[in-house]
């Protein structure tokens, strides 16, 4: 496997942000020769897949600036410098969701843009949702409604664009394979 590894030879911090940092190195790949890499470095992410007991996916209806437009979304959420993932996974749900829940079960984990980003989100699912008395609070930036959805409307969603990330879409058919599988 060594005849495909990359060797960095530099590497410069270009940005520092306050979600993401990007550096630009400079490679060695395996022919010998060099190029360059534009990298955006991520603490990493959780993404929930929250049933009610009646099977309804909750949601997160969000404006997502980079695409220019409104997202339906599972909860999900940076990770904290030193929090577990399960942690994470948690504490942004009943932000975003106003649902708590007492287990959470690590389904997988997978990088959102190998190509240039390091990304890496954790998914969860929870069949034990309990709405909160005392709802928490979402951070000051973020903005969201709530909203339930059943495996058929969530699989329109993905049709129509409405659900139109990947950890989202991922979420959606793996319910559907579940559901074929009868599990």
């Amino acid at each position: 496997m060594k005849h495909l590894i990359e060797k960095t030879v530099s590497s410069e911090k270009l940005f520092e942000g306050r979600v993401i940092d990007l550096y630009h190195e400079e490679v060695e790949l395996p022919n010998g020769k060099t190029s360059k890499r534009e990298i955006v470095k991520h603490p990493g992410a959780v993404a929930v897949i929250g049933l009610t007991p009646d099977h309804k996916m909750v949601m997160v209806k969000q404006y997502r600036k980079a695409m220019d437009r409104i997202l339906v979304e599972i909860p999900a959420g940076k990770l904290e410098k030193g929090e577990e993932p399960i942690v994470t996974a948690k504490r942004e749900l009943e932000e975003e969701t106003g649902y708590t829940c007492e287990s959470l079960r690590h389904i997988i984990s997978f990088y959102t843009s190998p190509g240039f980003a390091d990304e890496l989100v954790h998914l969860y699912i929870t069949e034990d949702l309990k709405e909160m008395e005392n709802k928490a609070e979402l951070d000051e930036d973020e903005f969201v409604e709530v909203l339930h959805l059943t495996l058929e409307e969530a699989l329109t969603y993905v049709q129509n664009q409405q659900i139109y990330d990947a950890k989202t879409a991922y979420a959606v058919q793996y319910l559907q394979l579940r559901s074929v599988l009868g599990e």
